[in-house]
């Protein structure tokens, strides 16, 4: 097992290459005249997370990144995001969506004379989403984190159109494995709907998985969900890293399957994925799972025997690895200085990733 991830990222990207991936330009950026003023808009409205490494790449070119949310109410005073509501927007040179839910397309039409473009910064269900039409024609750029990725975000856009692959930002720096001895990570999800989001199906299996590893003498360090109740974990370790860097210190990751899970995978951490039927996740996120559960009894077993996926799996779900902030604001450049939207037909066909 590899265990640097410094390794594992040269894995990645040299997988991808054999695969003959082609990602979306390369670091190097030519300036634009003046910096961009781009606003974006998530299906989680008050999420500010999924915006939040791309902050360092916005500021060293100078752009103003701003995400859109229909008020203060679900935001923390002096987040690192500069948020606005859609009043307040007075100039911009470029919308970004990450999904087509509600508000990203409420913001979408608010905004009819704006550039548009679409990434997909978290996983999103396969199943075409209903007010994706509404969003098609006038996107000029998608891009995904992964060609695995890809293919399942083109179905839910219901496009046949290019998704131009970045890579995903949290990955640009890779934390070097050193797992200790026992510890597993839980990777939650939201175990209790709220105002700002839903929550996911399966939560409950997870919270007695924990109980039940616990109890097997493993020591359990919990990497949270932004919107996560912590009190609902606080007799075990909270991690006061992100998950992604709490996964290096980790013999093995037990969660439900969510956008970090080939991340950890990159990182040399297996995962062992808890399932509900009434969740939908795409394949491409359970393929990197050593195995899944459904019932707490089998949590210590799955756990015990938990083992990484194989390279070209990795490879399709996560890479390219390195450089991938950059990659993504330099197809937001793009989108917002250069071209016009084609449009391609509402139907899926065979998705072209590249």
């Amino acid at each position: 097992m590899r265990s640097s991830g410094v390794s594992r990222r040269s894995l990645l990207l040299g997988a991808a290459g054999g695969a003959g991936l082609a990602v979306l330009g390369g670091t190097a950026h030519a300036r634009p005249r003046r910096p961009l003023r781009v606003v974006v808009a998530t299906n989680e409205p008050w999420g500010t997370y999924h915006v939040e490494p791309l902050l360092a790449e916005a500021a060293r070119r100078g752009w103003r990144l701003t995400q859109l949310v229909p008020d203060l109410s679900g935001i923390e005073p002096g987040g690192p995001v500069p948020v606005a509501t859609p009043e307040q927007v007075r100039q911009a040179d470029l919308l970004v969506v990450t999904g087509a839910g509600e508000w990203p397309v409420s913001c979408a039409e608010r905004f009819p004379r704006l550039p548009l473009a679409v990434s997909s910064l978290a996983y999103l269900g396969p199943a075409e989403a209903e007010l994706a039409h509404r969003l098609r024609r006038r996107l000029r750029r998608i891009t995904s984190s992964s060609p695995a990725e890809g293919r399942a975000f083109a179905s839910y856009l219901g496009t046949s159109r290019k998704i131009h692959v970045v890579g995903s930002p949290q990955t640009d720096e890779l934390p070097e494995r050193r797992p200790e001895p026992g510890v597993v990570l839980v990777a939650t999800s939201v175990t209790h709907p709220d105002g700002t989001g839903g929550a996911a199906p399966g939560t409950e299996v997870l919270l007695e998985s924990a109980e039940r590893l616990a109890a097997a003498g493993r020591h359990i360090l919990v990497g949270l969900h932004p919107r996560e109740d912590r009190s609902l974990w606080d007799r075990f370790e909270i991690s006061d890293v992100p998950t992604l860097r709490a996964s290096a210190r980790a013999e093995a990751c037990i969660g439900i399957p969510g956008t970090v899970f080939p991340l950890i995978a990159a990182v040399g951490t297996p995962l062992v994925g808890v399932t509900d039927p009434a969740l939908r996740v795409p394949q491409y996120l359970l393929d990197v799972c050593s195995s899944t559960v459904d019932d707490a009894t089998q949590a210590v077993p799955a756990v015990t025997g938990a083992r990484l996926p194989d390279e070209r799996t990795l490879a399709d779900a996560v890479s390219p690895v390195g450089g991938s902030a950059a990659r993504l604001l330099d197809a937001w450049r793009l989108a917002a200085l250069g071209g016009k939207p084609v449009h391609h037909g509402n139907h899926v066909g065979r998705e072209e990733v590249a």
